[in-house]
C-alpha cells in the first residue's frame, strides 16, 4: 500500500513539473497574414457603411441593397 502512495506522489510531481515547464502562452500560429482592409463606402440612401466590394452600384452612387437603389429611383448602370 505504501508503494502505491509513493507512486501516486511521484506521478503528481512529474505532472506538476511538466505543467510548470509548459509556456503559459501557446506559440503563435503560423497563420497567413491578415488581408488588407477594404475601402468602406456609405449607402447613398440610408448612410450605412459597408465594404466597397459588397456595395450595389447605381448611376447616382453606391447602395447597401438593391431595394435601396430602387427606393432612390436609381438604375443599375450597364
Amino acid at each position: 500500500m505504501k508503494y502505491l502512495i509513493w507512486l501516486v506522489i511521484i506521478l503528481v510531481a512529474i505532472w506538476a513539473f511538466k505543467r510548470a515547464r509548459r509556456p503559459s502562452q501557446p506559440p503563435a500560429s503560423k497563420a497567413s497574414p491578415a488581408a488588407a482592409p477594404s475601402n468602406m463606402v456609405g449607402c447613398a440612401h440610408c448612410g450605412l457603411h459597408l465594404p466597397q466590394e459588397e456595395a450595389v452600384t447605381g448611376e447616382k452612387g453606391l447602395y447597401c441593397t438593391t431595394e435601396h437603389r430602387s427606393a432612390a429611383h436609381d438604375r443599375n448602370p450597364l
